[in-house]
């Protein structure tokens, strides 16, 4: 596993390794105290009796009921850890069960059943179910480990149409959410992503004194400019159908962060976007967005307002996708200096070094905010220091986990090379290890994702199949076989 080059080859050594080590046999038995195996077998069992018997009826009832993607506790991080590769067969064949099922209800020939109560169906099941977002955390230039995670996911078709991103995930984010997939073969080559100039005068700040080749502002500028195409949010999603969400915090007090994107902000310009939410606070000035006005000529976008990096106050928006698209379930792409030291993966999460360590990392949480608040009347009189420890809590308070969490190998980065120039070997080596990262978790998102992502299939055909008239019908819908068996 460690000398794969290509995920094929990962995959290969690490179902070989499950074999030596045992883990086939755990997979192919049903029992486990970790999940309701008597429950999910009955499932699967009455949906195979249903399709066998022909009853579309008695199967759209049982559908009806619901589609779990955590039927009896099937997705505890813990079932897809023991083996290097899946889970539990149980678990597989529940997933195939509910899509063969979803097939069946889909098919043209099935006319037993109208195409309005089908369509009504799959538009609920849809719904219900949920989809899945990846949100990518701030990141400085670590950003080139997102890039790696979003090629291990798009390669293998289990990238999410829902994308969210502060600081450097914004920039990535970006990136694939202006480009189709044809455009986006090129995104992943270090020498297309590499920007070679001279960094020159150092811009004022903190780092400053560090003598580091801190990126300037005109040469972020200049990077974004060359890879994002200049476009607002609403038009980058009718070029890619992809959601593109990008977090920003107020600059001034009595504000609140946003999360820019074409349901909330449609005519903004993502690269301004991205540019306040990459002013990490003390190092580049505060950014005042642009959008594009009814004639389409560029304004700007709330012009007493200014914002900086989104990290500080919503690194991972979870809640605000969960009510904009009705995501639940989060892949999480981390790599936040201040934080990754802190997420532990799932295969030692119950280890007492662990538990004691997250034990004390709530105390602490809740001892700083009790502080914090019996301190406010005398730090409301020193304003600077009262919004430092604003933006401290802010950065404490946040989760930074999610269902699937890939992160970085290691615990520990320079924070002073996080805004410097990257080599073009340095950016492949980041690029490289995203997706050695993403690869042990790609069975576990394509098992978790499946079934959403077939139901948005389905119901995407079969709102396209409603706008025809009853007499056209037959025509489009051979194609719903083809794209339901996919």
């Amino acid at each position: 596993m460690h000398e794969a080059r290509n995920y094929a080859q990962w995959s290969d050594a690490a179902q070989a390794y499950d074999e030596l080590a045992g883990h086939q046999r755990w997979k192919a038995t049903d029992q486990s105290s970790q999940y309701d195996y008597r429950a999910i077998r009955t499932r699967v069992e009455r949906l195979r009796e249903l399709i066998a018997s022909g009853d579309h009826h008695g199967l759209l009832f049982d559908l009806n009921e619901g589609i779990h993607g955590n039927m009896g506790g099937m997705g505890r991080l813990e079932l897809y850890h023991r083996a290097r590769f899946g889970t539990k067969q149980l678990i597989v064949e529940y997933v195939d069960a509910i899509v063969d099922a979803l097939d069946v209800i889909a098919d043209p020939d099935i006319d037993d059943i109208s195409i309005e109560d089908k369509l009504d169906f799959f538009r609920r099941a849809h719904h219900c179910f949920g989809q899945s977002a990846l949100m990518m955390s701030g990141s400085g230039m670590l950003l080139y480990f997102h890039i790696g995670v979003v090629k291990a996911l798009w390669e293998q078709g289990l990238l999410p149409t829902v994308l969210s991103g502060s600081s450097g995930g914004s920039f990535v984010g970006s990136i694939v959410a202006t480009h189709t997939d044809a455009e986006l073969q090129k995104i992943f080559d270090p020498n297309y992503l590499v920007h070679k100039i001279d960094p020159g005068e150092q811009p004022p700040g903190i780092l400053q004194r560090l003598r580091q080749p801190v990126l300037q502002v005109s040469e972020i500028k200049a990077i974004i400019a060359r890879l994002v195409p200049d476009m607002t949010f609403q038009e980058a999603y009718d070029k890619t159908g992809r959601h593109l969400n990008i977090s920003i915090s107020p600059a001034e007090a009595h504000q609140t962060s946003r999360l820019l994107n074409a349901v909330t902000s449609p005519n903004v310009l993502i690269r301004e976007a991205i540019l306040a939410s990459a002013a990490v606070p003390g190092v580049y000035p505060p950014v005042t967005l642009a959008a594009k006005d009814k004639d389409g000529k560029k304004k700007q976008y709330l012009p007493t307002r200014r914002w900086v990096d989104g990290a500080v106050s919503d690194d991972l928006p979870a809640k605000r996708l969960a009510r904009l698209y009705g995501v639940n379930h989060f892949i999480v792409s981390q790599t936040n200096p201040h934080v990754i030291p802190f997420i532990s993966d799932a295969r030692r999460r119950n280890e007492i070094g662990n538990v004691l360590r997250i034990a004390a990392t709530r105390t602490a949480r809740v001892w700083l905010n009790a502080g914090a608040t019996l301190l406010s009347r005398p730090l409301s009189r020193r304003p600077r220091l009262n919004r430092a420890t604003n933006i401290v809590l802010s950065v404490l308070n946040q989760d930074y986990a999610g269902d699937i969490n890939i992160l970085p190998p290691y615990k520990f980065y320079n924070p002073v090379r996080l805004l410097t120039h990257l080599s073009e070997a340095e950016i492949a080596e980041l690029i490289a290890m995203g997706e050695r990262a993403a690869w042990p978790k790609l069975e576990m998102v394509r098992i978790q994702t499946r079934i959403g992502r077939h139901l948005e299939s389905i119901r995407r055909d079969y709102e396209a199949l409603a706008t025809y008239a009853p007499a056209q019908r037959k025509r489009p819908a051979a194609h719903i076989r083809t794209t339901a068996a996919g």
